[in-house]
């Protein structure tokens, strides 16, 4: 039987745009990948008056860029827009706004639209963590970890990226976890949303992507825990391996990671490999992995944020 010619013109077309992008990514194995310029470009942050989001501020801030901040505190929102003004912001733009609530987050957006312009570059940084164990976890508080840590996603994404796709220019953001991407005793509800965040962020990269829409990125971040305050008395029990994160270099590593365009950033280096490992290790020797790295244990003396005075 006489193959079809278009099948094997597909096949070599395929062939050749393969064996391109393994030459592109050996070569920026070893030289780092060109940055782009983000001077001038509208950033929205949301969850911006604390944490990982004030430090991504001011991040941007030094870069030139025009800042839209976003928190249900307007206190620490309006402490980062200072903070950031001094940084050397072009532009900052600060609002209050519950990610959580969506009729809030389109007539922010709506707002935002007004008054700053279409924004270039959407990072949404807003979390909550409950830290209780599945059936100790009042619903409402279930509920509440859905709204922030994934809900809101959709809502942003339905506000900001029609204008990206009309200038064929944005960058989505997604700061997931690494508890997005594997089970984390006493992290039920907080992993169940951030494998949602995950699993909708990646979704949408692929229908942009499948629609040429190539001036859209996109860049999903998945972490270990960060010293913000968050995850305040969370342990590991290899840290070696799997410390927990200073803000600073995690802040550092995902604006590299958005400046290079990355579609995926995972933090430390050490969580690809165990993803990698849960692929295919069988069930039991997973488990005394995870064991053996104190994953079990990771929440038990977990404390999260010192609420004020």
């Amino acid at each position: 039987m006489v193959p079809n010619l278009n099948s094997v013109k597909k096949f070599f077309v395929f062939l050749g745009k393969s064996v391109f992008a393994l030459l592109e990514v050996m070569v920026f194995a070893v030289i780092p990948r060109p940055q782009k310029n983000v001077a001038g470009e509208i950033v929205l942050i949301t969850g911006s008056g604390s944490g990982l989001g004030r430090l991504l501020a001011l991040k941007f801030a030094r870069l030139g860029s025009v800042l839209v901040l976003w928190d249900v505190s307007q206190e620490g929102n309006e402490e980062t827009c200072k903070m950031a003004r001094e940084a050397g912001a072009t532009g900052v733009y600060a609002y209050t706004c519950d990610c959580s609530r969506k009729e809030e987050v389109y007539r922010v957006a709506d707002q935002v639209k007004k008054e700053v312009g279409d924004v270039s570059i959407l990072i949404n940084n807003a979390g909550i963590v409950t830290g209780k164990k599945f059936l100790d976890c009042p619903d409402e508080l279930m509920e509440k970890s859905f709204d922030v840590n994934f809900k809101a996603h959709l809502w942003t994404y339905k506000a900001f990226l029609p204008a990206m796709i009309a200038n064929d220019h944005g960058h989505l953001v997604c700061i997931s976890s690494s508890a997005g991407l594997i089970g984390v005793n006493g992290l039920a509800d907080y992993c169940a949303s951030k494998f949602a965040a995950f699993g909708f962020a990646e979704s949408v990269f692929m229908e942009t992507f499948a629609k040429k829409q190539n001036g859209i990125k996109t860049t999903i971040v998945c972490p270990f825990f960060i010293k913000t305050g968050m995850f305040d008395g969370c342990t590991t029990g290899c840290p070696s391996l799997l410390p927990i994160l200073e803000p600073e270099y995690a802040v550092r590593k995902i604006v590299d990671a958005i400046l290079q365009e990355k579609p995926y950033l995972y933090m430390p280096r050490f969580i690809y490999f165990i993803v990698f490992l849960k692929s295919f290790l069988p069930l039991k020797l997973g488990m005394l992995l995870a064991e053996y790295m104190g994953v079990f244990n990771s929440m038990d003396s977990f404390s999260g944020h010192k609420k004020k005075d």
